[in-house]
């Protein structure tokens, strides 16, 4: 994953500024601090704003420069677990750190289990949930480089989805905090979909988003949209990144964390 620049008043701000653009959580990410916010003379003049290199934890794979795609998946109804995946032991370092040499960041991949055992540990768990729901679902996951998407499909499943895809999100942290745990903490980014419900969700929202641009150029005035969770921002982010004259930031903290769109 190549490192991407952000800035902003604080080390702080100029984090999120680069979660957004990721769309990860903080755990998922190593940066280093190229500069420090400096205030300016009587705190507005001269002053400097923090400046970040960010990049996605790396992620062991068995064939690094195998793009590749793939599923695996199994029934709810019949069948036992298969596999099991001892965990590894938690790298060393805290979270908010500077990226390791290559040495160590090779030892560290060889600590990691491959993103196809993470896969295979994130799907059995999330089976386990479903048959914790009395629910009767076929559980796969999709394999896209570093991406790990596990999709469950059934019947009936708006109970896991909840109320504007509150316990789908609760679903979502609690599989990705399984991944991080049996890879040491540098797991491949994992997402999940009930009944595509994500999906759809991220259709209506560019859709929706674009209105909202027409209306920004229309008026000249920029639009702050009502708070939304990381994924949904990005979906924001990236829609608007497409279109010219117009631009987006991020304001405010979680869970009350919102993006405005306003003219470039």
């Amino acid at each position: 994953m190549e490192w991407i620049e952000t800035t902003g008043a604080t080390v702080e701000a100029a984090l999120d500024v680069a979660l957004d653009m990721l769309g990860v959580h903080e755990d998922e990410v190593e940066f280093e601090v190229v500069q420090e916010s400096k205030s300016g003379f009587l705190g507005r003049f001269g002053g400097a704003d923090a400046r970040l290199r960010v990049r996605l934890k790396p992620v062991s794979r068995e064939k690094p420069n195998d793009r590749r795609r793939r599923k695996q998946g199994r029934n709810r109804d019949g069948g036992g677990r298969n596999r099991k995946t001892e965990p590894r032991r938690p790298a060393n370092g805290q979270q908010r750190e500077k990226p390791r040499n290559d040495e160590s960041e090779k030892k560290m991949n060889e600590e990691t289990i491959s993103v196809e055992d993470q896969a295979t540990a994130a799907t059995e768990f999330a089976a386990g949930l479903v048959e914790a729901y009395g629910f009767s679902a076929e559980v796969t996951n999709e394999i896209d480089e570093d991406i790990i998407n596990i999709h469950i499909d059934g019947d009936d499943l708006g109970l896991m989805v909840g109320p504007k895809g509150a316990t789908l999100q609760a679903v979502e942290e609690i599989v990705r905090a399984v991944v991080q745990r049996e890879s040491g903490g540098h797991g491949a980014r994992v997402y999940v979909d009930v009944g595509g419900y994500r999906a759809k969700r991220r259709a209506a929202l560019a859709a929706f988003t674009e209105k909202l641009v027409a209306q920004v150029k229309d008026t000249g005035m920029e639009l702050p949209l009502e708070p939304m969770g990381a994924s949904d921002r990005k979906v924001v982010h990236d829609t608007v990144s497409e279109i010219d004259g117009v631009k987006t930031s991020s304001e405010g903290e979680d869970p009350r964390r919102y993006v405005v769109i306003r003219p470039a």
